[in-house]
Parts: structure tokens; sequence; C-alpha cells
């Protein structure tokens, strides 16, 4: 039987402070990962590279967070979020720092892959906190909250990241980003605390002999299988925007100034921050939706896409609005990829089924970005035909999800046969099948 959360059965105002701060940490992470979104023309001028050369600062950045996320699940498993939370803000803000001075590729490089590890630090460590000090029912919207609030780093990250980077500049504008990031080490260390109640326990610590074991535990799960291609269908088409190819999409794809392109991904910001909450509050009482959900949100990413890609000629700010707050629900809906880990798995493994089902969506990001910025080269900017790999990407998640969805869902049968309690009950359906023998699901913690 899985161990119980220290949370009591209603957070106390502590815990929600505590949550706040790690949140704003998560806050600092985003603006640090977005901020090369409406900086890629400017990082282009300033290291002399292409469309390919551009494409591996994300590349790099979004793969060291990707490879980052399940060695970060252990860690906050073994040593507490505080710990981890520490560590993500000194990377953060180094790499920020050193992007700031830095005038070569390859310290350009360097940077933003110091950056990524300090990003890959950081929200799984929040969630961790999340679950130590919120109960199960209140764990889906408290993570969907996070997820919301980190779209204000995002949002720092377009238009006023722009005018900052035209007025002072680049030198003094990432320069003062990564000094504020360290300092924020002090709020932390004096804020945050890994349990509600004065230490945590031995027992929820992880030996380093059975990290090997927790990870392998984690993904026989279906569940946390079924969350990692959630994740990774959900999120990477916005994600590749926002982090790199948006601004030059609209800016030398559709001729928009850059100042509109901008503004345009705020779209983005003001959708995820909306739709987390919706999502959250929704599958908080009805947990039987989620998948539903998903597969809703797919079939209308889908249709977005191919309407975006079949447009002839300039696409209208009157379709690209709309479609952009499409694809911004991607961010809320990957979200439930992370209640499946929790639901699946004993608090104990929480943190490393979170960096499993946190890898996804970062792999396909990695996969997608590097595609687009390939495909450029080898057409001579043509997004209309670069832009297809997210269709590719999407189909090949779309279908590994809907394996595993099936597969989830006969583990809860097969659990529900045997009398054990399982985290939602659900109803055959026609095209179920039954589970194989190793494949079990853990009591709801």
């Amino acid at each position: 039987m899985p161990s119980r959360s220290p949370a009591a059965a209603r957070a106390s105002a502590r815990s929600w402070l505590i949550w706040l701060t790690a949140a704003f940490v998560y806050i600092l992470a985003v603006f640090h990962r977005t901020s090369l979104g409406v900086a890629g023309l400017e990082a282009a001028d300033r290291f002399g590279v292409g469309a390919a050369a551009l494409g591996t600062f994300t590349v790099l950045q979004v793969g060291v967070y990707a490879a980052m996320q399940i060695p970060t699940g252990v860690l906050v498993d073994r040593f507490g979020p505080r710990a981890v939370l520490t560590a993500a803000l000194l990377f953060l803000g180094s790499g920020q720092i050193l992007l700031a001075v830095a005038h070569t590729y390859a310290l350009g490089l360097l940077a933003r892959g110091v950056l990524g590890v300090g990003d890959a630090l950081t929200f799984v460590s929040v969630l961790r906190l999340a679950a130590n000090h919120f109960p199960a029912r209140q764990y889906m919207l408290v993570t969907a909250f996070t997820s919301a609030l980190g779209f204000l780093g995002n949002l720092a990250a377009t238009l006023p990241l722009t005018l900052l980077l035209a007025g002072p500049g680049w030198l003094p504008t990432f320069l003062a980003a990564g000094l504020v990031t360290v300092l924020f080490v002090a709020v932390v260390q004096c804020r945050v605390h890994d349990s509600p109640v004065a230490r945590t326990t031995e027992s929820e610590a992880v030996s380093m002999r059975e990290v090997g074991g927790q990870v392998l535990t984690a993904l026989r799960v279906p569940g946390t299988r079924l969350g990692f291609w959630t994740h990774f269908s959900t999120m990477f088409s916005q994600n590749v925007l926002v982090l790199l190819w948006g601004v030059p999409f609209l800016v030398q794809g559709q001729g928009y100034a850059a100042t509109t392109a901008s503004s345009l991904l705020v779209v983005f910001v003001a959708g995820s921050m909306i739709g987390g909450p919706l999502v959250g509050g929704l599958i908080g009482r009805r947990p039987e939706a989620r998948m539903p959900i998903v597969l809703g949100f797919l079939a209308a990413s889908a249709a977005t896409w191919a309407v975006l890609l079949s447009w002839p000629g300039r696409i209208p700010l009157g379709l690209l609005v709309p479609a952009f707050a499409v694809l911004s629900f991607g961010g809320p809906v990957s979200t439930i990829g992370f209640a499946l880990a929790r639901d699946y798995n004993p608090l104990p493994r929480v943190g490393t089924a979170t960096g499993v089902v946190n890898v996804g969506g970062f792999v396909a990001t990695t996969v997608t970005a590097l595609l687009i910025g390939v495909l450029l080269e080898a057409t001579g900017g043509n997004f209309r035909i670069a832009l297809l790999s997210v269709v590719a990407v999407l189909a090949v998640g779309t279908w590994r999800m809907a394996v595993w969805y099936r597969r989830a869902r006969a583990a809860v049968f097969a659990a529900q046969e045997r009398g054990e309690p399982v985290p939602v009950r659900l109803r055959r359906r026609p095209w179920d099948v039954r589970a194989p023998q190793r494949d079990r699901v853990a009591a709801p913690a």
C-alpha cells in the first residue's frame, strides 16, 4: 500500500505560502526558458548564425531539460524539493548571466545548456511540494495553478522583453534577470519547507541503491506511460512557437512586425492562464473526464494546424488569434499527465514518476524544433513545409497515447476485479482490452 501524503485533509495557509514561493521560482524558470522566443532574431545577429544553428539553441536547452527530468525526480525524492529548487535558481541565474556576456556561438550554447539544467530542476520540485502539502483532491487544481502562474514568466518574455531589448539592450536586460534569479535563493531558503510538519520523515528519502529500481518501477506502471504520452502530445506545438519559432514564423513567414508578432504570443499566455484553473477545477471534480478532455484537445489541435498550414497567402490576425487560443490550451491539458503520475504511483515515487511524465512534452519539443530548423534550411525558409513536422509529431504522439490509454484502462479494470482501490472507476467500452499480468495499479495516495 503506498504511503499517504503528509498533507492534512485541508491545506493550511502556510502550505499555500510555501507553494506560492516555489511557484515564483517556476515563473522565473519559464521566463528564462522562453526569453529566446522573442530574442531569436537578436541572437541570430549577435552570434552570426542561420535558422538551423538558431534552432540548436532551443534543441540544446530543451534537450537538456528532457534528459534531466528523470534524474530530477529522483533527486527531489532523495534530497527534497527545497534543496533542488535552490540549485535550480543558481543554475538559472548563472546561465542567464553567461548569456548576457556571451559574444560567441559556443558560449551562447553553453549558457542555454546551463539554463536548461536549472529549468529542468524546477517544475518537478514544485509539484513534489504540492504532493507533500496538499490532499489528493486539491493536487490537480494546485498543479493547474502552478502551470498557469508559470505563464506570467512567459508573459514577461513577450512584449516587455522585446521593449527592453530594443531599449537598454541585450547585456543589461539579461544580466539583471540573472542577478535577480540568484538573489531569490535567500527567499527560498527562508520560506520553503519540504513538508507541512517540522521535518520530512526519513521514510520519504530514496537511497541511491534504490534509484534504478525506482525508475523502472515507475516506467512499468501503465498510468505513468499514459501520462508521458499525454504530456508528449498536448504541449509541444505551443512550446515550439513560444520558445523559438513563433516570432520568426510571424515576421519572416507571414510579414508581421516584430512587436505585432510578440504581442500575438501573449495569446498563449492568456489562454494558458485561463485554461489552467478551468481544466484543474474540472478534473478535480470529475477525474473521469480527464482523458476525454485530452482527446478533444488533440482533435481541435489537429484541425487548427490543418487550417493554418492550408490557408492561402498571409494568415489574417482574425484567424491567428483564435488558432493560438486553441493551441494555448495544450499547457493546461498537459498537466493531466502529472495527475496520472500522482494517482497511479505511491507518494515516495511521485517525484520520479512526475519526472518521467515531464520528459514527454520536451522530447517532442526538441525533436520538432530541430526538424523545423533543418526543413527551413533545406527549403529556403518555407515555413509551410517546415511546420508539417508539427503534424507528424502530433500524429505519433496521439497514436502512442491511444495505445497506453487502453493499457491503463485495462489495468484499472483488472485492479477493480481484484478488489483493489483505484484512482478512478471506469465503465467498460467495446474497444477495451484485458491487461497483461504484469500491469498493476497503485492505490491512490
